[in-house]
């Protein structure tokens, strides 16, 4: 089998060498490429003789599926799978596996990183001291204490829970599978709109599939809090962005923080999200830590070693 990874995943060369090095024992080819590139030519380019490919979060559309006609597995090192063709891959018999789980830690660790600075101020403070300034009238509002709805109960809403949980917020929730374990850690679930009328924060954990498109828009929007935060590590079409830039704009609700978009970062000078000092962003990052990366190749060419197996 000839395997490609198509990007360096953000590990070191010298572990691409080791699995280099395994694969030739077993009898395969493996090459890997140390930068990115997302444009189809150069898609097309790398993965044309493949039967085996590892990609991350780039776009693979039929466009560049269509010209590797002996692709035969997908190991995809990323949690979603919105962004590769799957009726495609479907009708072609190319099979297709994410990496679930890696960055769980990752993700919820930013989202309460995320609300400890909406309510703290720290890199807008940050900047005012740089800039000579002093804390003046600021005051900031604390975690302890504050109800904090979780839209998405998986793996990342889970671990999102104990955490805040630990910093002693009250957690409410909404899943569209509720999950026993959480119920036992004392968490209620309730109704959406029961719970963003409740909640001083909402954190958003769910896949982006078609009941969850929008989930988040002008309607639920006005049901929140004046002083409430909305948080999204999700999928940014989750929320109606067009609907939150305004709610934000407007004063509706007290802040947000997005580490996801309609689109990969960079966005446009003109985004709506950049147009508030409301909202904080982030550039797509909440995956990616050294460890959850290191991770993320363990369960990759982990999954494509099993594959191998069973041919």
């Amino acid at each position: 089998m000839n395997i490609v990874c198509v990007e360096s995943l953000g590990i070191p060369q010298a572990r691409f060498e080791e699995l280099k090095a395994h694969y030739a024992a077993m009898g395969h080819g493996f090459t890997y490429y140390m930068d990115r590139k997302e444009d189809e030519p150069t898609l097309v380019d790398r993965m044309r003789e493949a039967d085996i490919a590892v990609i991350s979060n780039i776009k693979l559309p039929a466009a560049v599926l269509s010209q590797c006609t002996k692709l035969k597995y997908l190991s995809v090192a990323f949690t979603g799978l919105d962004h590769i063709d799957l009726e495609y891959c479907k009708a072609h018999n190319i099979t297709v596996q994410n990496a679930a789980g890696y960055s769980t830690t990752a993700v919820s660790e930013l989202a309460v990183g995320m609300m400890l600075d909406l309510l703290r101020n720290i890199v807008t403070l940050n900047e005012k001291i740089r800039q000579g300034g002093s804390r003046g009238t600021f005051l900031g509002r604390e975690l302890r204490g504050k109800t904090v709805g979780v839209v998405g109960t998986g793996a990342i809403g889970t671990a999102t829970i104990h955490l805040l949980l630990a910093f002693g917020a009250k957690v409410i929730a909404w899943s569209r599978t509720e999950r026993p374990e959480v119920k036992a850690l004392g968490v209620e679930y309730l109704p959406l709109e029961t719970l963003l009328q409740r909640s001083d924060i909402i954190t958003l954990h769910v896949p982006l599939c078609d009941e969850t498109r929008g989930l988040i828009g002008e309607h639920e929007l006005s049901m929140m809090k004046h002083t409430a935060l909305l948080v999204n590590t999700a999928r940014g079409p989750v929320c109606d962005i067009a609907a939150v830039g305004k709610a934000l704009i407007d004063g509706r609700i007290a802040g947000a923080a997005f580490d996801v978009f309609e689109k990969e970062p960079p966005l446009p000078i003109d985004h709506l999200l950049l147009s508030t000092q409301r909202c904080l962003v982030t550039p797509h990052v909440a995956f990616a830590t050294e460890e959850s990366f290191a991770a993320r190749a363990d369960i990759v060419f982990g999954h494509v070693d099993d594959w191998l197996k069973q041919q």
